[in-house]
Order: structure tokens, then C-alpha cells, then sequence
């Protein structure tokens, strides 16, 4: 192959690794904090379960007597059911945080994300700097690609191909 093709060849296989970096970066941009808030609203939500639960189940009758005079009710009973709807809200909210993080395999694929980012950015130094044949460069491309087949490419900027 003449240098002259092999070196566009090259130079279009580096726009093709930063492209898709860009892709990766904007997937991370958006899964971490989706997922640390996801974490965070689950913990904390089973915090309150906690605290709403354990105030009557440690506290028993003096709880519920110093609550009832707190809230001045005639009847500790509205002390109870809000506590037990309170608990049982924040319970949902943290099993549904828990399966939406867990559904999503969102650490797995944030963690995929970051090694294959990594690799795309030591394959288009070592491309820049002629540091890898082409064909072994193509292969690891695509060998790093294939592990975030669930980042969407963007379409906008790239030429049409076929």
C-alpha cells in the first residue's frame, strides 16, 4: 500500500477513535452522576425506612406517648400510621432505586466504559505517533468498541458510509 493511502487510512482510523472517545466521554458525562444519584436517593431512603421504623420498634409506648404529645393528637394512632406510610414510602423509593441501578447494570457498564476509553486513548496516541501497524490498530479498535456496544454513536459530523 503506498504511504500516502495507508497514511489517510490511518489519519481516518484516529478521527474514528476520537469520535468514538467523544461518544464514550458523553456516556460517562451521564451515567455517573445518574447512578451516584440513584445510590445516594436508595441510601438515604433506606435511612429514613430505618429511622421510621426503629423510633416505635426501640422506643415502644414511650415513644409513642412522647410523639402523641408532641404532635398533640388525643390518640397515638395517627402517630403510628404516619410513621408506617413514611417507612414504606421511602421503602419503595429505595427498592426501585436499587432495581433501576441494578436493571441497568449501570456499574458494570460505566466501569466497561472507562477501560474501553482508556484503551481508545492509548490506541490513538500509539496511531499518532506510528507506534502500530494499521491492521493491528484497526483490530484492537475494534476489539475496544465491542465492549460498549451499548454506547450510541453519534450520527451528526460523520460521513455517510455505503
Amino acid at each position: 500500500m503506498p504511504v500516502n493511502d495507508e497514511q489517510a487510512l490511518r489519519h481516518q482510523l484516529v478521527e474514528r477513535v476520537r469520535s468514538r472517545r467523544v461518544d464514550i466521554d458523553g456516556f460517562l458525562d451521564r451515567a455517573r452522576p445518574r447512578n451516584s444519584r440513584l445510590a445516594t436517593i436508595g441510601v438515604v431512603s433506606s435511612a429514613l425506612a430505618a429511622v421510621c421504623t426503629g423510633g416505635p420498634a426501640i422506643g415502644g409506648e414511650t415513644f409513642a406517648k412522647t410523639a402523641q404529645g408532641f404532635v398533640g393528637t388525643a390518640s397515638d394512632s395517627p402517630i403510628w400510621r404516619s410513621l408506617c406510610a413514611v417507612a414504606l414510602l421511602v421503602s419503595v423509593v429505595a427498592a426501585i432505586c436499587t432495581n433501576l441501578m441494578r436493571s441497568q447494570n449501570a456499574v458494570a457498564r460505566i466501569s466497561a466504559a472507562e477501560t474501553a476509553n482508556a484503551e481508545l486513548d492509548s490506541l490513538q496516541t500509539m496511531l499518532e505517533f506510528g507506534q502500530v501497524r494499521l491492521d493491528v490498530g484497526l483490530k484492537l479498535y475494534q476489539q475496544s468498541i465491542a465492549k460498549v456496544s451499548f454506547v450510541d454513536e453519534r450520527l451528526s459530523g460523520r460521513p455517510a458510509t455505503g
